[in-house]
């Protein structure tokens, strides 16, 4: 099988923040057009001819999270996973904005200039809300929503508080990765039992600098992101979701099964997986157990 490729592609966001996206290809592109397929064989539909996916990760994350994800993906499906604003190697605009209708129209954005729609959106956590505010308000461009442990019901200003709090206890810089893999793997005082796989993932949003290692996103503006959802329920435009809508959970993640199952009503298409061994990062606690849930959903919905 030939090996993956990952190509880089920059795409301009609203007010012209540039955003960079990885699109995920198998074959790679820079092999030769595969010969016509005899009768009663298969060959794989052209990249562009592929139903359309793009992967929206979450507060603080970046495209590569949905790496191993979109490589599944892109066996199928034209993959494309995206660094939103302020995160990854997207622009980071001092002054923002960092609003919900910011988040979103980089999204449409993406869709319309890649050419994706109508397209299947996954998104984990933030990028779930934005996933649903597009299907809800751009209901020509979104044929399927995939919505990963992000709950509907507002969270309040307290929450707000407590990651504050939760920012100034990060012991910044770290020395190394390993330190980094450490201290949110085990010695982060929120936890409660080690998960190396939350190690992994912070990994993954550190870059080194002169004194050590540090996150590649500004902590102040995350706040500031979080801050324009996370006092307001989010029901309203969840109803207005009118394509196939799978609702996916971690036991042991945010989103209570209560909430799910309520979300999974309120949808008027909705569906609903239940992760075991899997907290808030589904797609990383349990990555056979995320593919299981998503792959015959997507398969179903996308391919004719």
């Amino acid at each position: 099988m030939p090996d993956r490729m990952t190509r880089r592609i920059d795409v301009t966001g609203a007010g012209g923040v540039r955003l960079a996206a990885w699109e995920y290809a198998d074959p790679p592109r820079t092999l030769p057009e595969p010969r016509r397929a005899e009768p009663g064989q298969s060959r794989a539909a052209p990249l562009s001819d592929r139903p359309g996916v793009l992967l929206l990760h979450g507060l603080m994350g970046r495209a590569s999270h949905w790496a191993p994800t979109a490589r599944w993906l892109s066996e199928r499906f034209r993959a494309v996973a995206v660094d939103q604003r302020g995160h990854g190697h997207s622009e980071k605009p001092p002054g923002g904005p960092y609003d919900r209708d910011a988040f979103v129209a980089d999204a449409e954005a993406v869709v319309e200039r890649l050419g994706l729609a109508p397209v299947a959106l996954i998104g984990h956590s933030m990028g779930a809300l934005t996933a649903w505010q597009l299907a809800a308000r751009r209901p020509d461009l979104v044929r399927a929503l995939v919505i990963c442990d992000m709950r509907a019901s507002a969270l309040g200003a307290r929450s707000q508080r407590e990651w504050e709090a939760w920012f100034d206890t990060w012991p910044l810089p770290f020395a190394t990765l390993a330190d980094v893999r450490a201290w949110f793997g085990e010695g982060d005082p929120v936890l409660e039992r080690p998960l190396p796989s939350r190690g992994a993932f912070y990994a993954e949003t550190m870059t080194e600098r002169a004194d050590g290692w540090r996150p590649l996103f500004s902590r102040r503006q995350m706040l500031t992101a979080r801050e324009t959802w996370v006092h307001d329920a989010h029901w309203e435009e969840l109803a207005q979701v009118r394509c196939p809508t799978l609702v996916v959970r971690g036991i042991d993640g945010e989103l209570g099964r209560a909430e799910a199952m309520e979300m999974v009503r309120v949808l008027p298409y909705g569906r609903y997986a239940e992760i075991p061994d899997a907290g808030h990062l589904v797609h990383y606690d349990s990555p056979d157990g995320w593919r299981a849930a998503v792959e015959p959903f997507l398969s179903e919905v996308l391919v004719a």
